[in-house]
């Protein structure tokens, strides 16, 4: 029976979200099964507006362009849903005769996918999840697709820095990374360490409790070594009894605002120890610079999109498309279908085996793993003052 195709984009982009869509457009395009393939515009809230735009109408020139633009085409939304909405979302998929629909998110947007799942049963509509989040902290998964690309960016970027602060050894710079509950990207910055007086000189991770005292000590001990130091810090870090290190200084509902972690900690270097310090932090800039998009990361979003509209047409819903690692050197993952509720907000934190044993930095287990996912070596730098 032939059926049109839905595409929704939940929750923060990355820069290869976009890919994801193409690899299920260009797919979808080979089977006469499919209709008309639709993306919503604005995520969810587009899906309940029925603001949808229809592919057949872009050129294949700009479908190309998806593959180097950043963040998402058609728009997302952390959209909070009610009971009811699901239902609603159903009628409109079904009014608009649409037989598959493919979320494309991270740990809310798969828990999405699963309730419309269960909405949908029995009523021949296929769904399934695509795997998207810098934070790559979905469950079961090797890894998501999104994450390469945070991962070479915070890397890079931590090189760079750690270059320049070491040039002209006076002061600490804190360098804050994305990762509220999860320190995948900021465990990304040890790929970056080239000899041991580059930096980054410690790496404190979300799964770690952070002690302020050892903190200081650390700091004080490196600049006496070094002149200078470079902290690689999760936006994340939390207390012994599980309390973020700063307040909140705003909350809305259920939205919590923190304060800058990085400009915490460097204020503390500061009025604590009397050494000049300062913080970076990338933010979003880390999750939309298509300029350090991983070539892995690239090909397996298109992968992903790719597989997930395969199974929809096999017959397969309340799926999720995750990765498999068969090695690691040589690189070879396996596609995997993972049952959507198996995945449904569960977070993936770092496991121990990739921690350092002080807590303040990751494991050579960590590097192995991580490094085929940022698409090839870092850039080299050439150093002279020894």
């Amino acid at each position: 029976m032939k059926g049109n195709m839905l595409i929704v984009h939940g929750g923060g982009p990355t820069t290869v979200i976009n890919c994801s869509l193409y690899g299920s457009i260009m797919e979808a395009r080979k089977h006469h099964e499919i209709g008309t393939v639709y993306g919503a515009l604005g995520g969810t809230a587009g899906l309940l507006a029925e603001k949808f735009i229809d592919f057949s109408t872009v050129s294949q020139n700009e479908l190309e362009l998806l593959k180097q633009t950043p963040a998402t085409a058609i728009g997302t939304s952390r959209t909070h849903l009610e009971t009811e909405d699901y239902q609603k979302m159903i009628a409109i998929i079904k009014k608009h005769h649409i037989r598959y629909v493919l979320f494309n998110g991270g740990n809310g947007t798969m828990d999405t996918c699963g309730k419309i799942y269960r909405a949908a049963q029995g009523k021949d509509i296929f769904v399934i999840g695509i795997p998207k989040t810098v934070d790559n902290d979905i469950a079961i998964t090797d890894h998501c697709p999104g994450y390469g690309s945070a991962a070479r960016f915070l890397a890079q970027a931590t090189a760079e820095i750690s270059q320049d602060v070491r040039s002209m050894p006076i002061h600490v710079c804190i360098i804050e990374a994305m990762g509220r509950n999860a320190g995948w990207i900021t465990a990304a910055a040890s790929l970056s360490k080239g000899d041991v007086e580059a930096g980054p000189h410690r790496i404190y991770l979300p799964e770690i409790a952070f002690d302020e005292e050892n903190y200081l000590q650390d700091v004080r001990d490196l600049y006496n070594k070094y002149g200078c130091a470079v902290i690689v810090a999760s936006e994340g870090l939390k207390k012994a009894d599980g309390s973020p290190i700063v307040d909140p200084i705003m909350q809305i509902g259920r939205s919590t605002y923190f304060g800058d972690v990085g400009a915490h900690l460097a204020e503390l270097v500061i009025k604590r120890l009397g050494i000049k310090a300062r913080s970076e932090k990338p933010g979003i800039l880390g999750r939309a610079s298509v300029l350090y998009q991983s070539s892995v990361d690239r090909k397996e979003a298109i992968l992903a999109g790719e597989q997930a509209c395969k199974a929809a047409l096999s017959g397969k819903t309340g799926v999720m498309i995750g990765f498999k690692r068969i090695s690691s050197s040589p690189y070879s993952i396996q596609v995997i279908e993972i049952p959507i509720e198996e995945v449904m907000l569960h977070e993936r934190p770092i496991p121990a085996e990739f921690i350092a044993e002080d807590g303040s930095g990751v494991t050579d287990k960590f590097k192995e793993w991580c490094r085929p996912l940022i698409g090839g070596d870092l850039l080299e730098f050439a150093w002279f003052n020894q």
